[in-house]
């Protein structure tokens, strides 16, 4: 039994030094514009903003003729000059620090500006506000990697999950969020798009620590997807599961239809920890797996789960379930005609199968730990389909399960959330009557909070059966939903 554990609290927060907590975006792009003998335009702000010195530096490098060391040193000494005499707080920035201060919430300095140009700042600003400064200096790459943001947080002794970032570009965010922080973004020169774990403020007034707090929730992002024998319809299918999953943003994956190696495949090339179970269910994780639950030999049809540890004394339990696909329920309904009772009755194979899911659940589940059940259930929801209440979706609700694309899209007739089926315009008995679209493929939670939930095709995939050369390797869309774990 895993113990029930208290919330990650606010560890840190981690400031971003230039347009974030100092008004220096300006001054070094009068900089840049100063070294580089012209007016910068918006087409130039990618090289600019949110960059290391030595990033511009190479940009200018390709424009003047200039040596890379030459121009580095004169973007130096022309923006240490300029923060020497005209640095600016940003609106809210010191409010912010000082109740941090008070609330006992550690803080860092964040930035890609060298050492030297930082320790002006943190002059100016009072360098015992802050418990750790990372600059470019003391990591080996700096933003958007995320190496910048995980330095200063094994300084701390904190987890990035439990920390939130402030930041004001995209370079800056990217950076953070790939160190798995939350981030409070507030943007100075260009805009920042929202994004599930990212807030974004006009500015930094008002804020306050407890929202913070709230920020720092530990997420997970999970997907269902069924691989479609394994993806072997579609040419190259390994790399472009791959390419999906990676922008999907998933941080877990139930599997469907595996096709026997799919789970351990795909895990490695990802680097991320996987459980197998018989030859069509898996799971893959970038967290570490911690438990294995159900047959390892289960047959074609079944559930499998794993329990993962998402942060320290944080887990959540994940299962991947494909049910029988005939009878199928939206065929009976459209081409045969069959009534509410006709197709309750032929459902008893997948309810059955539900069943033994849940009673395995039910038997492997830890009291505090959150449950993901996802997967291919081969039949519509009694959420998206008032007039038949099919049995399989119910019976997980009444498991305590809520279905995580319903919370996100309430109304089916405005938002369908169809993943049968992407490549199935038509029925493929050649009559040409169309394929009944429906939504099967599910990801349903117990104990989390839905941040978001979408469907995933990517590309624009050709019908059955020229699907070969689809950059989509499935005959199913995906679902993807993140979650916030609970506060407890």
């Amino acid at each position: 039994m895993t113990p029930h554990t208290p919330a990650l609290p606010l560890q840190a927060v981690l400031f971003d030094m230039d347009g974030t907590l100092v008004d220096t975006e300006r001054l070094w792009w009068e900089a840049v514009e100063q070294v580089a003998g012209r007016p910068l335009s918006e087409a130039d702000q990618p090289e600019v903003l949110g960059r290391p010195v030595e990033h511009t530096a190479a940009w200018l490098s390709t424009a003047t003729g200039r040596t890379e060391a030459d121009l580095a040193a004169e973007l130096h000494r022309e923006f240490a000059d300029r923060v020497r005499t005209g640095i600016v707080p940003r609106p809210g920035a010191l409010g912010l620090l000082d109740a941090l201060a008070g609330a006992g919430v550690p803080t860092a300095l964040v930035t890609a500006s060298p050492r030297a140009v930082a320790d002006v700042v943190l002059d100016a600003l009072g360098a015992g506000r802050f418990a750790v400064s990372v600059t470019a200096d003391d990591t080996d790459r700096t933003k958007p990697a995320p190496d910048p943001y995980l330095a200063a947080c094994r300084a701390l002794g904190v987890e990035p999950a439990a920390c939130v970032a402030v930041e004001d570009t995209e370079t800056g965010v990217a950076s953070a969020e790939a160190a798995g922080c939350a981030v409070l973004a507030v943007p100075s020169l260009a805009p920042i798009g929202t994004a599930p774990g990212r807030t974004v403020r006009d500015s930094l007034v008002g804020v306050t620590p407890e929202q913070l707090r709230e920020m720092a929730a530990p997420e997970i992002r999970v997907m269902s997807w069924n691989l479609w024998l394994g993806g072997s319809k579609v040419d190259d299918h390994r790399a472009k599961q791959v390419k999906a999953v990676l922008e999907s943003g998933a941080d877990v994956v139930g599997l469907q239809e595996t096709g026997g190696s799919a789970a351990q495949e795909l895990a490695e090339a990802l680097g991320w920890h996987h459980h197998r179970a018989g030859e069509n269910l898996g799971v893959i994780s970038r967290y570490p797996v911690t438990a294995r639950f159900g047959d390892p030999e289960v047959g074609f049809y079944g559930a499998a789960g794993v329990r993962i540890r998402v942060a320290p004394g944080r887990e959540v339990d994940v299962w991947t379930a494909h049910l029988h696909y005939t009878p199928y329920g939206p065929y009976e309904a459209a081409f045969d005609g069959l009534g509410a009772p006709e197709l309750i009755a032929h459902e008893d194979v997948r309810l059955e199968q539900m069943r033994d899911a849940l009673r395995r659940i039910a038997e492997s589940s830890a009291e505090g730990v959150p449950v993901v059940l996802v997967g291919d259930f081969n039949c519509p929801s009694h959420l998206d389909r008032p007039d038949v209440e099919w049995p399989v979706t119910r019976a997980a609700a009444d498991a305590g399960f809520a279905d995580s694309y319903r919370e996100a899209h309430p109304d089916p007739a405005a938002e369908p959330g169809h993943t049968w089926s992407p490549i199935h315009p038509v029925h493929e008995d050649g009559s040409g009557r169309p394929e009944p679209q429906d939504r099967i493929d599910y990801v349903l939670h117990r104990g989390l909070t839905v941040r978001d939930a979408r469907t995933l095709v990517t590309g624009v995939p050709r019908p059955w059966p020229d699907v070969a050369g689809n950059d989509w390797p499935s005959d199913h869309a995906a679902v993807v939903t993140t979650f916030a774990l609970p506060r407890t």
